[in-house]
């Protein structure tokens, strides 16, 4: 229920926010239908077409209710990046409004919101995202080591911090300044709420949320796809394909899967309450109220 999540007037555009298989996307319907909005989907894989399953898009009768933007949209060997997707969906709040109607953004990944909501200046680096995906299977000290070479002195903050250590090491290999942390908001008013649940919830609801897209045929999406392209770095997919390569047994791949789906809610808390002002909300008696924030 959403009657307690109160919505600021006049909005450029409403964000919601939280960790994966908290509910986002069933409150941003409910969200669109009371104030006459349509959806743009933060997700960074639900863009390409076919992958279904595994990326948990809202059914086709749920599109044809409430407009969806950003989804089914390229082919999965396209290299679909943070560049592209701020286009995107700048375009499609400017479109949106034109209609008298409310922009939702629903993710996700914080980077992606942020380049949306602020300058972010990427110079139109081809092959940002691909990059960042690659850098993304490193460790920390893996990390720490490649910016080390590039005689950059990381602040304390950043040294844990696998997100941030991505982002610089991506930035510095592509010669992006890393101070361009798009501080400037490009919308005059848009509100951003989080919605949140208890650890040990999330991860059960996580855990169930794997064992339905088994059921539903993960493992038959994944075969129609070569698993060499970024698209096939999201989670999920690259732990099947493990999994199809022989490399794992089915078992072994399904709990990876859980566990590397956990631990991007955890990098997706620590984004949002390090990089974004947000309204936090959980569940009490069935129905979201805010938090003390």
């Amino acid at each position: 229920m959403i009657d307690k999540i109160e919505i600021n007037e006049n909005l450029d555009c409403l964000v919601i926010v939280g960790p994966t298989a908290v509910g986002k996307s069933e409150t941003a319907v409910e969200l669109a239908k009371k104030y006459n909005g349509e959806i743009i989907s933060g997700d960074a894989f639900q863009v390409y077409k076919k992958m279904n399953i595994g990326t948990a898009k809202v059914s086709k009768d749920v599109q044809a209710e409430i407009v969806h933007h950003g989804i089914d949209i390229c082919d999965y060997k396209v290299d679909y990046n943070v560049v592209k997707f701020q286009k995107m969906a700048r375009e499609s709040i400017k479109e949106i409004k034109s209609r008298g109607k409310l922009p939702i953004i629903v993710g996700g990944s914080g980077l992606y919101i942020q380049a949306v909501l602020f300058d972010y200046r990427f110079n139109e680096v081809e092959g940002f995202e691909t990059l960042k995906l690659k850098n993304e299977e490193l460790t920390n000290e893996e990390l720490r080591k490649n910016i080390k070479k590039m005689r950059i002195k990381l602040n304390h903050s950043d040294l844990n911090n696998h997100r941030r250590l991505v982002i610089i090491a991506t930035k510095l290999e592509l010669d992006i300044p890393i101070n361009d942390n798009g501080q400037k908001a490009v919308y005059d008013n848009f509100q951003i709420i989080g919605l949140t649940d208890k650890r040990e919830i999330i991860y059960e609801r996580i855990n169930n949320r794997v064992d339905q897209m088994i059921k539903d045929g993960l493992v038959k999406e994944v075969e129609q796809f070569e698993y060499n392209y970024p698209s096939q770095k999201a989670i999920g997919y690259k732990e099947i394909h493990s999994y199809l390569n022989k490399v794992t047994s089915l078992d072994e791949a399904i709990e990876l899967t859980k566990k590397n789906s956990r631990n991007y809610a955890k990098r997706q808390y620590t984004w949002y309450n390090n990089k974004m002002h947000v309204l936090w909300y959980s569940k009490k008696d069935g129905i979201w109220q805010l938090e003390k924030n």
